[in-house]
């Protein structure tokens, strides 16, 4: 528990230090953010922000996590590392994104098909790492590793993976177009993550899982790095996080969960990145299908802006919604693991 307090704490602090040197510094070199042209009108205004704030919240979370490590009994584990690996070579992904964004002066970095072909590379050898030097269970899991544990094979647990990881990188670099929306979100996941990794260490008879501890570690760290970012990335925002941090924060995300054994149950714990990636599908399928819009504009929190929703409105309430989704999530996880124990 004081490793988890003690990583958590760290990225907390370095990254609420920090993050206004690094302002000042992407001030100094007017590396700003480009605001695309088809957003809302009152986006305008931002055009200029200091963005690439990810790098300072995966390097807090990065120190957090080794400093987790610091004075305690906790060995570093493969589980943690693939993770802190995966997301930083992400963030660098998002980074090269973020600066071709700045240098073009538009809100267009990689081409889709580059950043696609990165993040899949990036989800491939993860998944290949997590089933062959990890060792991970290769079965689809809901709460825990035998529920239900359908056994997927070692192909069909990568693509399924490969799905995850892409899935949630993506996921949160949509839901990154609101002060703090997607730092405030993130940090009620990597929250119940950390605490789901301390519980199946605690009951490894139940779980199995010998990485737990670790990757509830470098949950906690990320927890930290977002809220300490979230200080200045609250509205009115001070800086962005950009691809840097978005691509990074959700693979980080779908890579614990994962090694997690919490395939299914990502979908509600981080269930309003799900609601926010479907709004888009939804806008694409029914306008290129019927030549109509369902949302006056997607994602889907845009919309309630053009509705005339207040931007801080629409955070606190989607902040709301997600807190609750990864509560029930928890509640889920709490819940099956009270069955089992009666059961045992």
């Amino acid at each position: 528990m004081l490793s988890l307090m003690e990583s958590g704490g760290v990225a907390f602090v370095l990254a609420l230090l920090v993050t206004p040197l690094f302002i000042r510094f992407l001030h100094a070199r007017q590396l700003g953010q480009r605001i695309r042209e088809d957003g809302p009108a009152s986006h305008l205004a931002k055009e200029g922000t200091p963005t690439m704030g990810g790098i300072v919240i995966i390097g807090a979370a990065v120190v957090g996590y080794l400093m987790g490590h610091v004075g305690t009994s906790i060995p570093f584990s493969r589980g943690g590392i693939l993770v802190m690996c995966a997301t930083i070579v992400t963030a660098f992904l998002g980074l090269a994104d973020d600066i071709i964004s700045i240098r073009r002066s538009r809100n267009l970095g990689l081409n889709k098909r580059a950043k696609f072909t990165g993040q899949l590379l990036i989800a491939v050898g993860f998944a290949v790492a997590a089933v062959y030097w990890v060792q991970t269970k290769t079965v689809l899991s809901f709460t825990r590793f035998s529920l239900p544990g359908w056994s997927l094979g070692v192909a069909g647990w990568i693509l399924l993976a490969v799905l995850i990881v892409v899935g949630t990188s993506n996921a949160v670099n949509l839901t990154d177009g609101l002060d703090g929306l997607a730092a405030g979100s993130a940090t009620f996941c990597f929250g119940v993550l950390s605490v789901i990794g301390y519980w199946e260490f605690r009951h490894f008879n139940y779980y199995q899982l010998p990485t737990a501890l670790d990757l509830g570690l470098v949950a906690v760290a990320m927890v930290g790095g977002c809220l300490g970012f979230l200080w200045w990335n609250a509205a009115p925002a001070r800086i962005y996080m950009g691809d840097t941090g978005s691509l990074a924060v959700g693979t980080a995300l779908g890579g614990i969960c994962l090694l997690m054994n919490l395939d299914l149950l990502l979908v509600i714990i981080g269930g309003l990145f799900v609601v926010e990636t479907a709004s888009v599908i939804l806008q694409v399928i029914s306008f290129r299908s019927f030549g109509r819009r369902i949302f006056r504009m997607a994602p889907i929190h845009h919309h309630f802006e053009i509705k005339g929703w207040p931007e801080t409105t629409v955070i606190v309430r989607f902040w709301i919604l997600s807190g609750l989704l990864a509560a029930l999530g928890l509640g889920i996880f709490y819940g099956d693991f009270v069955k089992i124990a009666k059961v045992v």
